[in-house]
């Protein structure tokens, strides 16, 4: 019964939000966000410790204001979901700036396939479906929502440029096959992984269990890796950012696996540190411990 009410929830807001001017959306997608953070004090509490325990230097106002502008920011970036699949590609592909494109051609060039790393920052999804009409379709490894109606919505999303989706159950084979086609796969790396699925490394100074997929992938296939991360802009635009790594393979697999997922984490704590309310606070990022600790 859950998931049918989940479903209509989101066809009546999907025709609530259609008509709307798109300033007008992205400011109830905060006011929601908002709302939702009053009602969902276990998610909130979860999001002021891990910022507590990221910015020791904040005081107590300054870390719930920062955990409720997450949830203003999550649901903007929900209900313009909404909004966006319902408008051509002209008319995103207004709407969006581009920056860093000659990395792209570059690692394209290279013919081995590209990794693009990324995390829930920013507008994720929308970055995903841009890249699709600007340069070429790229798989994009996800895990399926738990609601299948709702997981159907957003698969319509992701693909709308071409792309396709690899469920993370049977990622590896078509990622390396997708590689070997030249083509790019973006994967996102910011979550918490179980233990003996990840590596521990640093993350806001303390060990987080974090997906060696990409630097697995990367150090046997010798592909361009390109970390990518979007950030909002003044008059509802979106600025997509490709980002150049500089890497090398030292001939220890298991050192340079770990040296990547380091150098690649420690690049998105970089971008959250400059806007900390665009990520995704609420998850249990550190959840997994060290063996040694627990």
């Amino acid at each position: 019964m859950t998931r049918e009410l989940e479903a209509r929830a989101a066809g009546w807001l999907s025709g609530l939000v259609k008509p709307l001017p798109r300033r007008w959306a992205l400011a109830l997608g905060r006011g929601l966000g908002r709302t939702l953070a009053d009602l969902d004090e276990r998610h909130v509490a979860i999001a002021v410790d891990n910022l507590r325990r990221s910015f020791p230097g904040w005081d107590a106002p300054r870390l719930w204001r920062t955990a409720r502008a997450v949830y203003a920011h999550f649901g903007e970036v929900l209900v313009d979901l909404i909004w966006l699949s319902e408008r051509g590609r002209e008319e995103i592909l207004s709407r969006v700036d581009v920056v860093g494109a000659e990395h792209v051609r570059a690692a394209y060039a290279a013919g081995r396939g590209v990794l693009y790393p990324t995390g829930h920052f920013g507008h994720w999804e929308l970055h995903a479906v841009v890249h699709g009409w600007v340069f070429e379709p790229v798989s994009v490894v996800a895990r399926a929502l738990d609601n299948p109606a709702l997981d159907a919505r957003l698969v319509r999303f992701r693909t709308l440029s071409g792309n396709d989706v690899i469920y993370k159950q049977h990622a590896v084979a078509r990622v390396l096959r997708a590689l070997k086609q030249n083509r790019g796969v973006a994967i996102l790396i910011d979550q918490n992984v179980q233990l003996g699925e990840g590596i521990f490394v640093e993350f806001f100074g303390r060990p987080a269990s974090t997906t060696t997929l990409v630097a697995a992938l990367a150090v046997k296939t010798g592909c361009a890796v390109v970390p990518v991360r979007s950030e909002f802009l003044p008059r509802e635009r979106v600025r997509l950012i490709y980002e150049p790594l500089e890497w090398k393979a030292s001939g220890d697999r298991q050192a340079d696996i770990h040296a990547l997922t380091q150098q690649l984490t420690s690049r998105i704590e970089g971008w959250i540190r400059v806007t900390p309310e665009r990520w995704l606070w609420m998850h249990r990022r550190w959840k997994t411990r060290p063996p040694e600790a627990a």
